[in-house]
């Protein structure tokens, strides 16, 4: 599908908004590049943004240059008002600030470009189309949902898939289809079709659906036709809907309508006849049934006209239905459980917990723009913005302090008030700690999920800079068996010989936890505490056996672990989820994911979602 996906953005790149192309760098990406490059008109205009554009170069501003020159503003134009009418390329997409694809959604929404800063301001038109190189693997890697809302297409390119579509087409089909677009209809059952499917899959953008209305009309215009048909909605559907799918649709049984109650039926059989012919004999124009009862007159229709048929809307729901069925048969394997976990590990990440996440620097890091201030306690300048601010009052100042006769060049007069120093940012280290239940005659199972996981994760520590703790609980006391580490030898030595049995210190573990990632915080890291238990402790604070008491405790604990700003995830490990494990996530502002028969890929997955959060 990925090459009906190229000649569908090639017919209308602005009305469609774009695509989102999810695939590491790789020959298979090139050569879905180079078929979209071929299916453009000739003249389509192609330009590529970089990671870290300013927004000088991105929506335009100042001619630093010619603005010194002439000591007037002078305005240049950026990438975007240059591709105005055909296509920019999002080079890595999933890392690309917020600012910036703010920016390009606003350029997306309005098809203009406004620039009002630097002494100028402008407006020019662009309406352009985005294919977003998306090359992020992990689940904590994904381009910015503000820019996603705004594409019609989430392509995800695997190796191993094959492309059953005919791409045959040339650049004269395209021009040719951009011809007869603007002369398309849809009709009113296409459009219902396909915004009930976009409700049956849970896809809440209104975008989303108005986007499979211009995909449809795009395939009707390769097809050469001027109507949109059933096969032009299912495979709009299938592209633009099926991506974006967050639940299934719900089955008959669902949808069934339950049975009338029973008493409410005994009192309508019970009520008297003697009363239902009163009212009917109170009616105007009442005449006698072939019982001798009265009944209200029902005007005859007319010998021309028929009572209407059921037809068209029959073919309205067949319509829906298979629209559905497209969608459905399209959603990829294992998207609806990922979104699942992804929504529960991110549903209540608490902002304060991203505190150590990154960390603003004056001398080292990724640098994050400039802003206005003085070069001082190690700040450097930022000879560029400094420049740009004082280049629109030179000849004002030029006046004020004329340069001498005598003078080999033109000075540039600088003041206070220009001076900008660069800002700059750093990520900090996560630190992921286990809290494992390692009490009861489940532990052993528990135990093995916590081992299996924290070994996946040390697979991409050197990758991602992480660190892991474990920490275990049972009887009366809770103990550190693995300190902050990257080192997988080590970790399966302290996992190795932990016993299990006795009892649940749920509230000593949660103050354990809370007082380790304290520690991590101060070392400028950032913890995230994963907390696997069934939430039902029997051992207090104070060493004494009582669930009343342990449970008190336990709220207590998770309260001031809250307050504490730290992330958490409770993983509820028992057969049937607990009430009391979510009332006790609820406590510590943790996401809640009951995995009763979860294994060490399930649990690392939740995890890297959790981190993903809190990053």
């Amino acid at each position: 599908m990925s090459s009906v996906v190229a000649a569908l953005l090639a017919v209308d790149p602005c009305g469609l908004g774009g695509v989102s192309l999810r695939a590491l760098a790789s020959p298979l990406r090139d050569e879905w590049l180079s078929l979209f490059k071929k299916l453009l008109p000739a003249g389509t205009p192609l330009r590529r943004i970089p990671l870290n554009i300013n927004d000088a170069a991105l929506l335009g501003g100042l001619d630093l240059g010619a603005t010194l020159s002439a000591g007037r503003p002078i305005a240049q134009q950026g990438v975007l008002a240059h591709a105005d009418g055909g296509v920019v390329m999002l080079a890595m997409a999933e890392r690309v600030p917020l600012g910036t694809a703010a920016r390009l959604a606003a350029v997306l929404d309005t098809q203009e470009v406004a620039i009002e800063r630097d002494g100028l301001a402008l407006r020019l038109p662009v309406r352009l189309g985005v294919v977003a190189l998306d090359e992020g693997m992990a689940d904590d890697e994904q381009v910015p949902a503000a820019l996603l809302d705004r594409l019609a297409f989430l392509v995800r390119l695997k190796p191993n898939d094959q492309d059953d579509e005919d791409s045959d087409w040339q650049a004269k089909d395209i021009a040719f289809a951009r011809e007869i677009l603007p002369r398309i209809s849809v009709s009113d059952d296409v459009v219902k079709a396909l915004c009930a499917a976009a409700l049956a899959l849970g896809v809440h953008s209104l975008r989303a659906p108005i986007f499979a209305i211009r995909a449809a009309r795009c395939a009707a215009a390769l097809d050469g036709l001027l109507d949109v048909n059933d096969a032009h909605a299912a495979l709009a559907a299938r592209l633009v809907l099926a991506p974006r799918a967050t639940q299934l649709p719900p089955t008959q049984a669902d949808t069934e309508v339950p049975p009338p109650d029973e008493e409410q039926g005994d009192q309508q059989k019970d009520q008297p006849k003697e009363q239902s012919k009163a009212q009917q004999a109170e009616q105007p124009g009442a005449q006698p049934d072939k019982n001798g009862d009265e009944s209200p007159d029902q005007p005859d229709l007319p010998p021309d006209e028929t009572p209407p048929n059921n037809e068209q809307d029959t073919r309205s729901e067949a319509l829906a239905e298979s629209v559905l069925e497209a969608a459905q048969a399209a959603i990829p394997d294992g998207l609806l459980a990922a979104l699942h976990v992804g929504q529960a590990a991110k549903a209540r990440a608490q902002a304060a917990g991203r505190s150590g996440a990154v960390q603003k620097s004056q001398t080292r890091g990724r640098p994050m723009g400039a802003r206005r201030g003085e070069p001082r306690a190690g700040s450097r300048l930022n000879v560029m913005e400094t420049l740009r601010a004082a280049a629109p009052w030179q000849r004002l100042r030029e006046r004020q302090n004329p340069t001498p006769l005598d003078a080999k060049h033109k000075r540039i007069h600088v003041r206070r008030e220009d001076f900008h120093v660069t800002r700059f940012k750093q990520s900090s280290q996560t630190t992921t700690l286990f809290v494992v239940d390692a009490s009861g005659s489940s532990a052993l199972n528990r135990l093995a999920e916590a081992k299996g996981a924290v070994e996946l994760l040390l697979a991409d520590c050197y990758v991602r800079r992480d660190h892991v703790a474990v920490l275990a609980f049972r009887g009366k006391t809770a103990e550190l068996l693995l300190p902050p580490t990257r080192s997988l030898a080590r970790a399966k030595r302290s996992l190795a010989g932990l016993p299990g049995g006795g009892g649940t210190p749920l509230a000593t573990a949660i103050d354990a936890a809370r007082e380790l990632a304290d520690q991590i915080k101060r070392r400028g890291e950032t913890p995230i505490v994963v907390l696997l238990t069934d939430g039902r402790g029997n051992i207090a604070r104070d060493g004494s056996s009582g669930r009343a008491q342990a449970a008190d405790d336990a709220s207590t604990a998770a309260r001031q672990l809250r307050l504490a700003g730290i992330t958490a995830l409770l993983l509820d490990t028992s057969p049937q989820p607990q009430l009391a494990a979510e009332a006790l996530a609820q406590e510590m502002g943790a996401a809640y994911v009951p995995l009763p028969y979860a294994g060490a890929q399930a649990v690392s997955r939740v995890v890297q979602l959790a981190s993903a959060a809190a990053k």
